[in-house]
């Protein structure tokens, strides 16, 4: 379960302007018209064209759970392209992005100080930049580890070294144990 990359689509999803398709007949129709044919859809769903075919005609309506889950983040993935695309570029470039999550959050800094990770509820409005890489790492494949040194990056700038003024001589910012991580634009 990627907590990171899915915590950025749904952030990404607010921004739509109309609702996705519901029903698995309408969103059978909404990947058959995207992927221009049936055969394409069935191959993508890993179900029969038959199958494919009886859902467009709403002779199914209730698909099993597995189909269902995997249907709708089909749907979700291709809905408002454009809409998708001006939301993250406005976020990389203008407004950024708000990180909310809580997680064990320790860092590594000189001896003397107190670096115990301890478990933080922290919310934090990160600059654009970060939500530039963030955007720019999940659309190149990054991992979720990728995606999480990332957001400890951002945290270590933004939160705990205040855009410089303070903690200067910190070093890493370890992020474990996440209960939740949540975006918003």
């Amino acid at each position: 379960m990627s907590l990171f990359g899915n915590g950025l689509d749904a952030a990404v999803h607010k921004a739509f302007t109309r609702p996705a398709p519901k029903s698995a007949p309408a969103q059978m129709r909404y990947l058959v018209k995207q992927l221009k044919g049936t055969k394409a859809v069935a191959q993508m769903l890993r179900i029969s064209q038959r199958t494919v075919e009886r859902y467009v005609k709403n002779q199914i309506k209730k698909p099993r759970p597995d189909l269902a889950t995997r249907l709708d983040a089909e749907v979700k993935k291709r809905w408002q392209p454009q809409i998708r695309a001006k939301a993250r570029q406005q976020a990389a470039t203008t407004s950024g992005i708000i990180i909310d999550t809580r997680a064990r959050i320790g860092y590594t800094a000189p001896i003397g100080t107190t670096d115990e990770d301890r478990l933080r509820h922290l919310t934090v409005a990160l600059p654009p930049h970060h939500a530039a890489r963030l955007f720019n790492a999940q659309e190149q494949g990054a991992t979720e580890q990728q995606l999480q040194q990332i957001a400890a990056e951002a945290l270590k700038e933004v939160y705990f070294q205040d855009g410089g003024r303070r903690a200067g001589d910190l070093e890493e910012v370890r992020f474990t144990d996440i209960e939740h991580v949540e975006f918003d634009l």
